[in-house]
């Protein structure tokens, strides 16, 4: 038990919160502490019964039985493996940032999942934290079940059309949305390195460019002469 807390506590913050909210809330239905029937982002339920704990508990409910236990697995593999890539690689030091990245994927997944009667959203917004990797790792060579190698780019169409495999067409929604760099909260997340942060940070190397220059990339017009000096 030692041995799973301290794996456990190693997981990054974001990830490990999330990562224990979708193993708690199916354990919760599972064991009927709470009615499946209150867990699923019903759109009658929330627009006009006023349920409006409904787009949180679908994000994180997953009925598990016989028949989905496997894909349940698989995914909750995929919310750890890449959750904690993202959040230990490109959002390193900068949990606000990808903080605010999942809350901007999982409004627009609850907007869709309402527009298009969808009753579970764990599978989309897991989706969409892969899609997110894999376009930052896009040239990366990864590898899949049974030795399949390609390109990193792939991987979100290829885990897309093994969910639609063994858990079908109910289970899957592909939600390839990025966060834009506005709108941080440094204030209760603050950001280990200094500087600009987000998407849309320039190279270093431009960076560097720019301080030779004097700063601010101004370019160097020469000596300057009075009117009428020869």
């Amino acid at each position: 038990m030692s041995d799973i807390g301290d794996w456990f506590r190693s997981i990054p913050a974001i990830t490990r919160y999330w990562f224990a909210a979708t193993v708690a809330v199916p354990l919760v239905g599972k064991l009927g502490l709470i009615s499946p029937a209150y867990l699923f982002l019903w759109p009658e339920a929330f627009l006009y019964r006023f349920q409006i704990w409904r787009p949180i508990t679908a994000t994180f409910y997953f009925p598990v039985g016989p028949g989905t236990g496997f894909l349940y697995l698989v995914n909750l593999y995929f919310l750890y493996q890449y959750s904690t890539r993202l959040e230990t690689g490109a959002f390193d030091g900068r949990p606000a940032d990808y903080l605010f990245m999942l809350l901007f994927n999982w409004i627009c997944i609850v907007i869709t999942g309402l527009a298009m009667d969808m009753q579970l959203l764990m599978i989309p917004l897991i989706m969409s934290v892969l899609y997110v990797w894999a376009q930052l790792n896009r040239d990366m060579i990864v590898s899949f079940w049974f030795g399949t190698r390609f390109k990193a780019c792939y991987l979100p169409w290829v885990i897309l059309g093994f969910n639609y495999i063994i858990g079908g067409s109910d289970f899957v929604l592909f939600s390839p949305f990025v966060s834009p760099s506005f709108c941080t909260r440094y204030r209760w997340l603050p950001s280990r390195r200094g500087g600009v942060s987000g998407f849309g940070v320039p190279p270093a190397s431009m960076r560097r460019a720019a301080d030779q220059n004097g700063g601010g990339g101004r370019h160097n017009w020469g000596q300057g002469f009075r009117l009428g000096d020869q």
